[in-house]
């Protein structure tokens, strides 16, 4: 039987590390945001043959006089490989300062033909509210989910169980960041769906440990302390817990090499978070959920013992 309980040190301290690295990451090197939360424009280009993507970019980034992003991408009607330009412009990019660019490009490719497909301004207010739009989704359903698991496990003390999967579903939302941070994806639209998707996925797990808690304090009732009973429920979840998402993190990370052998961009960045935040569900259901509650039960148990 695995001793989880005996080394909930070690697991509360590795999330803290993570969050001191990735608070470190975000200050020195600043978190990418996607255009949809920054402004800005995205033009398509396409032309024939073959083109470099860096003198591409580069005269792109010349004519425009800051940097920008260059995105790969193939064109289902026309089978033909197209260049997304991401420009980070607040107001967008005038349709003169567009044409000054298209002409660079056509001076610098003669014989490829390039031509604009289509040219989009974006507005950062969309992509906020947007986002505080999901944040308050998240919020109201971490306080359904609270209410739900303090009534369902209110034998266990259900308001401190509801608390703490709440606490461990932040911990998968924290690397999710960490690893768009680390890794430099934008903060965008894949951000929210990753981070929704963990949600709903890691509290599962919470909620299989905690029915095991709940049954083995009726069946072990005085044949072992609370600590046993929690190691118990914990090891008697863990193989399911491991068999689930070591099979659903093999079928993402075979996209994520899929997206990288094929240079497809947008998979990737939703993908690989996806694959993090599928083992640090895993991590928090099995090492942090049920320890953090048997903590807080002790710390309860010591005060009415100082109180007597």
């Amino acid at each position: 039987m695995a001793n989880i309980v005996g080394r909930k040190k070690i697991w509360f301290t590795i999330p803290c590390i993570v969050f001191v690295i990735t608070l470190a990451v975000s200050l020195i090197f600043g978190v990418e945001l996607d255009i949809n939360f920054r402004g800005g424009s995205l033009v398509t280009y396409s032309f024939d043959g073959d083109v470099d993507k860096a003198v591409f970019e580069d005269t792109i980034e010349q004519s425009l006089g800051s940097s920008i992003s260059l995105q790969q991408q193939q064109d289902v009607a026309t089978r033909k490989t197209n260049y997304v330009a991401t420009l980070s412009t607040k107001g967008g990019i005038s349709p003169e300062t567009q044409q000054e660019i298209t002409l660079a490009l056509q001076e610098q490719f003669p014989d490829n033909n390039v031509e604009v497909v289509s040219a989009n301004n974006v507005d950062p207010a969309i992509g906020r509210d947007f986002f505080v739009k999901s944040m308050v989704a998240v919020a109201t359903a971490a306080v359904l989910m609270i209410l739900y698991i303090a009534f369902r496990f209110r034998k266990m003390g259900g308001w401190s169980a509801g608390v703490f999967a709440c606490v461990a579903l932040i911990h998968d939302v924290m690397y999710v960041f960490a690893a768009f941070v680390i890794f430099r994806f934008p903060i965008g639209d894949s951000f929210i769906a990753v981070a929704l998707t963990i949600l709903g996925y890691s509290i599962n797990a919470t909620i299989v440990i905690y029915d095991r808690i709940r049954e083995n304090k009726r069946l072990m009732q005085g044949k072992s302390g609370l600590s046993g009973i929690v190691n118990t429920s914990i090891s008697q979840s863990l193989r399911r817990t491991v068999n689930t998402t070591v099979s659903t993190v093999l079928a993402i990370g075979t996209v994520c090499v899929i997206a990288v052998i094929y240079n497809v961009e947008s998979i990737l960045i939703f993908s690989l978070p996806m694959a993090i935040g599928m083992l640090a569900g895993a991590y928090s259901s099995v090492c942090l959920a049920g320890p953090l509650w048997l903590t807080w039960q002790e710390h309860k148990a010591a005060r009415k013992r100082a109180g007597a």
